[in-house]
């Protein structure tokens, strides 16, 4: 189900120029062979009759229950990552509303396919008087907000294949390393970033695109929760932190930021970060009473939600919407304090389909992580109506053989493409009158012009695209070998 949403930014996009300038190769975007989305207007010039769309994922089943003594009402800050062919689940147990040494432990889940999920006993820390638990670490501050990674770096050392940042606070954030995900040491004793609030889960990753280490993490700005990056080239050393631009939104406070890059385009990172209404109540005293609301920490009073938000680098943040990409929904439980928090990572389980997993309940003995699914790049799309509408690029240039697209019509629905030069005009043997028309549901389908698809006489030159849509929605776009 898509909810059609027009924004401030799709108003922006509306009134951009009517009238194409003419660029050389230097001024044009260079896609190369990468896949591109539209979650932010990257490579959108015009939309006539034509707007963006946001897709909301639809919930599956419950994944992980917070039901061990170790685990229990408060858990969370949870990370999906998969390492060779399994899906490594990690969250914080913490079974009262006590953030303490004793109280606070970081767990694990596997999973062969990311839908069905055991809780290993591992044996390493002995945990309400017993070893027999899927703890791997226990009695050390960094439980709190563990937050960890499989570096992609190809220098980082084999006993370091894992990395990961914990720690609330002063002295700030303690860095750790693991050669298998399960056992893990401190990087040093020394915290490795020290300005910065870290009161949530911090999320660093090695970036192939910025060649990089890069950290988002929680600040206060005004009052205000909000999030700063940092980078690093050996993941001790970080720079001073910048703050994410507000890019015309109003400054939200977003909880948790969920920064990740995205796994087929992992030069755009996307995020879905909790926004936090405090003081913003739905539930009554008895409604509150009748479901067991906690009474610590506010939690009749407060609500949330979760955005979508992309990023590039550098302080850029993208929230093409403002409209919430997951709701709260029927339960009432998640419209009380912090009770919609998703993981951090994105994963394919399966050729079709994506899935992200959401923290629902906090503070109820139902407390429980569920998947969602979404079709690949399925985020955000540029849709038309069944009378048409159009999407024009930016010049762009690009080096494969072949324009691919990932799209959806309706049987009385179509797609056709265009390639302009930088100046509007339609290229020959491209023209939309020459590209076959579109038809069909399908993740990565190659376009033709009379049966031609190699587009290599046009690699490295500047050029436009012209996608007329009816009844359809475009995803993504790649230039492929």
């Amino acid at each position: 189900m898509a909810r059609t949403i027009t924004t401030a930014a799709n108003c922006l996009l509306l009134l951009l120029t009517l009238c194409p300038q003419v660029v050389g190769a230097d001024d044009a975007v260079d896609i190369g062979t990468r896949r591109e989305l539209f979650v932010d207007g990257r490579l959108i010039d015009q939309l006539k009759e034509a707007r963006l769309t946001l897709h909301a994922p639809q919930p599956r089943e419950i994944s992980v229950k917070f039901d061990q003594p170790w685990e229990g009402l408060y858990s969370g800050y949870t990370t999906i990552l998969k390492a060779g062919d399994v899906f490594r689940l990690y969250y914080r147990g913490m079974p009262a509303a006590r953030h303490a040494l004793d109280t606070e432990v970081t767990c694990v889940a596997e999973s062969k396919g990311g839908i069905h999920w055991t809780k290993p006993k591992l044996g390493l820390f002995e945990v309400q008087g017993t070893k027999d638990n899927n703890v791997v670490l226990a009695r050390h501050r960094g439980c709190h907000n563990f937050a960890p990674f499989v570096d992609t770096n190809p220098d980082a050392p084999a006993d370091q294949r894992y990395k990961a940042l914990g720690g609330t606070g002063a002295p700030g954030l303690i860095a750790f390393v693991s050669p298998d995900g399960i056992r893990w040491t401190e990087l040093q004793k020394e915290p490795v970033i020290t300005k910065g609030a870290f009161d949530s889960q911090n999320n660093a990753f090695w970036s192939d695109s910025e060649q990089q280490y890069v950290c988002y993490f929680r600040v206060f700005r005004d009052g205000t929760r909000w999030i700063a990056r940092t980078t690093s080239t050996d993941f001790i050393n970080w720079t001073d932190p910048v703050d994410l631009e507000l890019d015309g939104k109003p400054r939200q406070h977003l909880y948790t930021n969920q920064i990740h890059p995205y796994i087929r385009a992992p030069h755009i990172y996307l995020g879905l970060p909790t926004r936090f209404f405090p003081g913003r109540r739905v539930v009554t005293e008895e409604e509150a009473q009748q479901i067991g609301t906690p009474t610590k920490w506010n939690y009749a009073n407060d609500c949330t939600d979760i955005l979508l938000c992309s990023a590039r680098g550098g302080s850029e943040m993208k929230r093409t919407f403002l409209e919430a990409f997951i709701r709260p929904g029927l339960d009432l439980r998640n419209w009380t304090s912090r009770a919609n928090y998703a993981a951090r990572g994105i994963v394919e389980t399966g050729p079709n389909e994506l899935s992200l997993y959401i923290k629902h309940n906090s503070g109820y003995p139902t407390v429980h992580l569920r998947r969602y699914t979404l079709r690949p790049d399925g985020f955000v799309s540029v849709r038309g109506p069944y009378s048409g509408g159009e999407l024009i690029t930016k010049p762009l240039t690009f080096s494969g053989s072949r324009l691919t697209v990932n799209y959806a019509t309706s049987a009385a629905g179509s797609l056709r493409v265009e390639l302009q030069t930088p100046d509007g005009q339609p290229i020959e043997g491209f023209a939309l009158a020459d590209c076959q028309e579109i038809i069909g549901d399908r993740i990565d389908d190659t376009v033709r012009w009379k049966g031609v698809e190699d587009v290599t006489q046009l690699a490295g030159k500047p050029v436009r695209l012209r996608f007329v849509l009816s009844d359809a929605d475009l995803y993504s776009i790649r230039f492929a070998e």
